[in-house]
């Protein structure tokens, strides 16, 4: 006599089918707008529900504050909105990162110029500006506030808050896509 097959435990959770999405964000220094872009985003995720299918990171075209904290003035102004920069430490862009993330989102022109420099041939497409997904505000970029006051950090977050929404909506339509059986 053949016993009947144990049942399978039931997950608690659904299981996640999806096409994973990474993303990059990155200006100058990783100090100030892609380290804020990167916490708005991880925010808009984890309310999303799609941990286990977007991962965000951020990264400068520059080295000069690698290791560093973010700028102090961004972690103000993105706590005042329940964001979290505190665990932030600054890096420059690696060769690696162009072959390992789907999109690599520039705060501004220098910074996207310097990516199509630097990006090997054939992996170009995946650069854009972050504004690129804005739908609310019509700037072309991020400005930097690094070198002005509060409001600068203020308008840097409108802008990457808009982005970020409009970006959040190209990721759930990829998470939405079932694969092929």
């Amino acid at each position: 006599m053949s016993r009947p097959a144990p049942k399978k435990p039931e997950s608690s959770s659904p299981k996640v089918v999806g096409m994973p999405t990474k993303v990059l964000f990155v200006c100058m220094g990783n100090i100030c707008r892609s380290p804020t872009a990167k916490a708005v985003f991880d925010h808009m995720v984890r309310t999303a529900g799609l941990m286990d299918l977007v991962q965000a990171d951020s990264a400068g075209t520059h080295a000069f504050h690698a290791g560093e904290a973010a700028d102090p003035r961004a972690i103000a102004a993105s706590l005042k909105r329940g964001y979290d920069l505190g665990s932030h430490l600054a890096r420059k862009v690696e060769m690696k990162d162009f072959s390992e993330y789907d999109y690599i989102l520039a705060m501004d022109w220098d910074n996207l110029a310097l990516l199509q420099r630097t990006a090997p041939r054939g992996l170009q497409h995946k650069l854009q500006l972050l504004m690129r997904f804005a739908t609310e505000f019509e700037a072309a970029i991020v400005s930097d506030p690094y070198h002005g006051g509060p409001q600068g950090f203020e308008q840097a977050l409108d802008h990457i808050e808009d982005a970020c929404t409009g970006l959040m909506e190209v990721v759930r339509r990829r998470a939405s896509m079932v694969a092929a059986a």
